[in-house]
C-alpha cells in the first residue's frame, strides 16, 4: 500500500536487500536479545549512509535519512531505535570534521569502509540530571585521558566498534571542561552489564556500559569548552535535530505499521482506516519538512525547536492511532497475533526519551516569545 511505499523505496536503494531480509523474519526473532538485523544493517552498508561518498559512505540527505529510518521501523522497532543511536553520534562527528583540523576526516572513512557501528554514551536514561551533562568523567594522566563512568541504558551494547560518550574533562590545576570522546569498544576497562529487564525492544541491546579508567588518546577527544547552564553550542544542538528527529520517525514507523494491519484486514470502514492513515502520513510529512530545514541549513536553534514540536505533535498522534487501531483490528486479533500487543506496546515507548513534553515546556515557551530555545 502507499503508506510507506516511499519508504521503502528508499531504504531498498541505499541498503538493497534488507527490507526484504527483514519482511521475511519473524518480529519475534527481530525483536528478541539475539537480535540478528544489526548485522544485516552493517553488511549492507547501514553505518556509512550519512558519510560523503568521498570517504565510502552514502551521502545520504536528512530528509531521506528520516524516510528510510521510518521503513527499518515499520518491520524492526529495535533496528529502528539502536541505530539512532549511531546515526545521530555520526552526524555530530561529521559535523566536527567539517569545523576542524583534526584526524575526524580518518575516522568517518573507517566507519564507512569498515562498516563500524557507534554507541551513544550521552546523558539520556539517567534520572534527576541535565540531558546536557557529560555522563562520563576524562582525567588527564600526562599523556592520555582516562576515561571512567556509566551509560545505562546504552543501545548497540554488545555489536559497537566505537563508543562516543559525553565527558567531563579534568586537568589538574585547570578548570573542568566538557567534550567528547570517541573510544575503540575493545579498548582496556570495557565492560558490559544486564540492564535492559523487559522483553519490549529488547533487540536493542541495551545494556549497562561501564568504562574503568579506558585510555583515549588525545586525538580523539574534542573538547567543547561549555559550561552547562541550558545553552546548547552549535554541535550539541545538531546532534539534539538529529536525535530527535530519528527517534520520533522510528516511533512513527512503529505506529504507522499497525495502521498497515488495519488496511491489509479490511477492518473498520473507510472513513476509520483513511482517518488514521492521513493522520499519521500528515505526521510523517511534518517530520520530513524539518530534515528538509535541517538539509538547507536553517538557523539550528530555529529547527531544534521545530523538531521538539514535531517530536510532541507525533507523540500525541501515535498515542491516538495506536489505541484506534487496535480497536480496529479486533479483540480476536489482538487473541492471535502477539505482535499487535508487542507493537502497541512498543510504540508508546516514544514519551520516555528526554526531553520530557513537561521538562520542554518552559522552553519552548521562552522560544514562542522570541528568545532562543534552551533546555535543561
Amino acid at each position: 500500500m502507499k503508506l510507506l511505499a516511499q519508504e521503502r523505496d528508499l531504504l531498498e536503494r541505499y541498503l538493497p536487500g534488507l527490507y526484504e531480509r527483514l519482511d521475511e523474519t519473524p518480529l519475534e526473532v527481530l525483536e528478541g536479545e539475539q537480535n540478528p538485523s544489526i548485522n544485516w544493517y552493517k553488511e549492507t552498508g547501514g553505518a556509512g549512509l550519512l558519510i560523503s561518498p568521498d570517504f565510502g559512505g552514502a551521502g545520504v540527505s536528512a530528509e531521506n535519512m528520516i524516510k528510510l529510518t521510518r521503513a527499518v521501523a515499520s518491520k524492526a522497532p529495535s533496528l529502528a531505535l539502536c541505530t539512532t543511536m549511531h546515526q545521530f553520534s555520526l552526524a555530530s562527528l561529521i559535523e566536527l570534521s567539517q569545523n576542524s583540523d583534526g584526524p575526524q576526516w580518518m575516522l568517518l572513512d573507517g566507519i564507512a569502509r569498515d562498516k563500524l557501528l557507534m554507541c551513544s554514551a550521552f546523558a539520556e536514561g539517567r534520572a534527576g540530571q541535565s540531558i546536557l551533562e557529560p555522563t562520563m568523567r576524562a582525567v588527564w594522566d600526562g599523556k592520555n585521558w582516562l576515561v571512567s563512568g556509566r551509560k545505562q541504558p546504552c543501545s548497540l551494547a554488545r555489536s559497537m566498534d566505537l563508543i562516543t560518550a559525553s565527558v567531563k574533562l579534568e586537568k589538574e590545576g585547570q578548570p573542568s571542561v566538557t567534550g567528547v570522546a570517541l573510544i575503540p569498544a575493545k579498548s582496556a576497562g570495557i565492560s558490559v552489564e544486564p540492564f535492559w529487564q523487559n522483553k519490549i525492544l529488547a533487540g536493542t541491546e541495551s545494556n549497562a556500559l561501564v568504562l574503568d579508567n579506558v585510555e583515549v588518546h588525545p586525538d580523539l577527544v574534542f573538547e567543547l569548552g561549555l559550561e552547562f547552564k541550558g545553552k546548547l553550542d552549535d554541535l550539541q544542538t545538531y546532534g539534539f535535530i538529529w536525535f530527535e528527529l530519528l527517534l520520533t520517525t522510528s516511533y512513527l514507523g512503529v505506529a504507522m505499521s499497525l495502521v498497515e494491519r488495519v488496511f491489509e484486514n479490511n477492518r473498520g470502514d473507510e472513513s476509520a482506516r483513511v482517518a488514521l492513515a492521513t493522520e499519521l502520513k500528515s505526521m510523517a510529512m511534518l517530520l520530513d519538512s524539518v530534515a528538509k530545514e535541517l538539509d538547507e541549513g536553517l538557523d539550528r536553534n530555529e529547527c531544534l525547536a521545530h523538531a521538539l514540536i514535531a517530536r510532541y505533535q507525533v507523540t500525541s498522534a501515535i498515542q491516538r492511532n495506536i489505541v484506534k487501531s487496535v480497536e480496529l483490528l479486533g479483540g480476536i486479533a489482538f487473541i492471535k497475533s502477539p505482535e499487535i500487543s508487542y507493537l502497541c506496546s512498543a510504540a508508546q515507548a516514544i514519551s520516555f526519551h528526554p526531553p520530557s513534553r513537561a521538562s520542554a515546556i518552559s522552553g519552548l515557551h521562552s522560544w514562542f516569545l522570541g528568545n532562543v530555545l534552551t533546555m535543561e
